[in-house]
């Protein structure tokens, strides 16, 4: 089963099963009225991203690499549209376990995109500078880091769950819960963030013809176009913006969860949209405008002495199989 099938089976199964436990309170949930204001322009923006999302996918052919990033964007936009709906009913349980749990666990969508995306691109380079540069094959990026996502994701949907028990205890227990599947995402995702550093570090010293030749290259980007880009430069770094973006994001979430289910950063909204909502919707808007497949094109060009960039060989189409 695809992993993006499984993991939109898993939220959904999560769900569910949160609802159907779930009841009113006498007091408002989370301890404050979201208010309605920022959650309107939230709602805005990650809907009109999700929008020329799922305009670049259609037009694109339909990559199905890229469906976690469409659906990451639109799961955000319905986790608003519940938070307002919330707002309207602060004592409704099930409605907050359904906003929090979208919000929450959307941005997972958002880390797997990138995985695949190292995968994809270093891909297109020729195997002996994959080997060189690389230090995981790009099968195997896929295969550790979304099963690593699918982990945290399970922990933190758990956590989730529990947190909003009357029970006291195992509320605090299910924010524990939650915190470490949050740390050991955090954890993984370092770990991939140095994959793709040490990459573009060794590419840049050990292969200065391919490094430098997309600066070679003096056919302007059209955003809007449709034709394949030869300048790979501009993905790379799009991707080292939105992981700076994404670990903004899970630091933020740390410490919000550290700080207990009534604590200053969970009380104070102000917070979660500046270093979360509005983190995430930048850094992943940016593929709005940098839509990764037309990078994905083989290259066959020599790009430096002795060096080329190869049309996808064995080792690629083993990971498009994946």
């Amino acid at each position: 089963m695809p992993n993006h099938i499984l993991r939109s089976l898993l939220l959904f199964s999560g769900l569910i099963s949160t609802v159907l436990a779930a009841t009113s309170t006498d007091h408002p949930i989370g301890g404050f009225i979201p208010k309605k204001g920022p959650a309107v322009i939230a709602l805005a923006l990650y809907g009109l991203s999700a929008v020329v999302l799922w305009i670049h996918y259609f037009r694109f052919g339909r990559p199905s690499f890229m469906t976690t990033l469409t659906v990451g964007m639109t799961g955000m936009t319905i986790g608003f549209v519940m938070r307002i709906i919330f707002s309207n009913s602060p004592n409704n349980l099930t409605l907050y376990i359904v906003e929090d749990l979208f919000i929450l666990l959307s941005p997972c969508a958002f880390l797997a995109t990138d995985y695949v995306l190292l995968a994809r691109l270093t891909s297109t380079f020729d195997a002996h500078v994959i080997s060189s540069t690389l230090l995981v094959r790009p099968a195997l990026i896929v295969r550790i880091f979304v099963w690593s996502d699918v982990v945290t994701f399970l922990i933190q949907a758990g956590g989730g769950s529990m947190s909003t028990s009357h029970n006291i205890n195992t509320g605090k227990l299910g924010t524990k819960i939650s915190m470490v599947g949050l740390v050991l995402q955090l954890l993984s995702f370092l770990f991939f963030v140095c994959l793709l550093i040490v990459f573009g570090w060794r590419l840049q010293t050990r292969f200065p013809g391919l490094w430098n030749a997309p600066q070679q290259d003096r056919t302007p980007f059209k955003v809007l176009g449709k034709e394949p880009s030869r300048n790979w430069h501009l993905l790379y770094w799009t991707m080292c913006l939105t992981c700076v973006g994404i670990l903004v994001r899970s630091v933020f979430r740390i410490a919000e969860f550290a700080g207990g289910y009534n604590g200053y950063l969970a009380d104070h909204e102000g917070y979660f949209y500046i270093f979360d909502s509005l983190t995430l919707w930048v850094s992943m808007t940016l593929y709005c405008f940098v839509w990764p497949t037309r990078f994905m094109e083989p290259h066959t060009e020599g790009a430096g002495p002795g060096i080329k960039m190869v049309v996808q060989g064995e080792g690629s189409r083993e990971f498009l199989n994946v």
